[in-house]
């Protein structure tokens, strides 16, 4: 039995077959070519399938997405932001295998409750923060999907304090405060130079006062973020993941006081808010749980 698992990413595809023992060597990437983003994403099926008869697959793909429809409709991938079929298309790849859908902020919530660490507790919040900013919310043990399955997009969460306008055309979202690319252009228009989120995070550690005060800014916003949606569903915890969020950073220091300040109904005295462990393969890993599900 072959089940294959594919994230969708804002840069790239991922793809991997789905084993206990998958690790970093098992995983085959693509960049997302200008056109023709289909061919990229169907040469690198076949090539994890090699050949063999898959029996499932399961898809995590950055949103927003249509799951009934079984279409994606990332705003990074040109050809795409209109709206892709990709579950007919890999249908077609694999006549015999059934396919599931599902927003990259599900697959991520699915991930850490089946390794990571949200395994020991009912409610809890995932969230992603990369370019932009992906979240999945589990209640009761189970994780939301929603009406078309966007459910936990919390990077469209309005945040107190900040009118920063957002690509969806709204403004305060935090993905437009607190996601790579935007903390990367806030502090670029402060007059600092590098160019990658790990430039920005390692000037901060060298003390350089713009790059601190961006990743305390987009704490700062996570935070108030975080408190928001802990309140509302009265979570046990939240998982912060992702490359802007690398442990022991400015970015942590603001972000947990802004938890305290903000956190403050009694409820919400046992949240804690603590670091992925899953690394970059939270999207893909659950997009693997999704293959086990339907396996046929």
């Amino acid at each position: 039995m072959t089940m294959l698992a594919l994230e969708i990413g804002p840069h790239g595809f991922a793809a991997s077959r789905v084993a206990e023992d998958v690790g970093e060597d098992d995983i085959r990437r693509s960049p997302i070519p200008a056109r023709a983003a289909w061919d990229a994403c169907r040469d690198l099926l076949l090539e994890v399938a090699g050949g063999d008869e898959v029996t499932s697959v399961g898809i995590g793909s950055a949103g927003p997405i249509d799951m009934a429809a079984g279409v994606v409709a990332p705003s990074e991938i040109a050809e795409w932001r209109t709206g892709f079929g990709i579950v007919e298309a890999v249908q077609k790849l694999f006549p015999a295998a059934p396919i599931h859908l599902a927003f990259d902020g599900v697959c991520l919530a699915l991930a850490e409750r089946n390794f990571g660490g949200t395994q020991d507790v009912m409610d809890a919040l995932s969230i992603m923060v990369s370019d932009r900013i992906g979240g999945g919310v589990m209640i009761g043990g189970f994780v939301m999907v929603g009406r078309t399955g966007n459910a936990g997009h919390i990077g469209h969460v309005l945040v107190p304090g900040f009118d920063d306008l957002c690509e969806c055309g709204g403004r305060g979202c935090l993905e437009a405060v607190a996601g790579g690319a935007f903390t990367l252009k806030w502090a670029r228009a402060q007059g600092w130079q590098g160019k990658s989120v790990d430039d920005l995070i390692e000037a901060a550690q060298a003390g350089d006062e713009i790059a601190l005060a961006a990743l305390s800014r987009a704490g700062t916003a996570l935070g108030r973020a975080i408190a928001s949606v802990a309140a509302l569903l009265d979570l046990d915890r939240v998982i912060v993941g992702g490359p802007l969020a690398r442990p022991g950073t400015a970015l942590w220091k603001s972000l947990g006081a802004a938890v305290a300040t903000h956190a403050r109904l009694s409820f919400l005295t046992g949240l804690r808010v603590v670091p992925s462990e899953l690394g970059e393969v939270g999207v893909l890993a659950g997009a693997g749980v999704l293959a086990l599900s339907v396996q046929g």
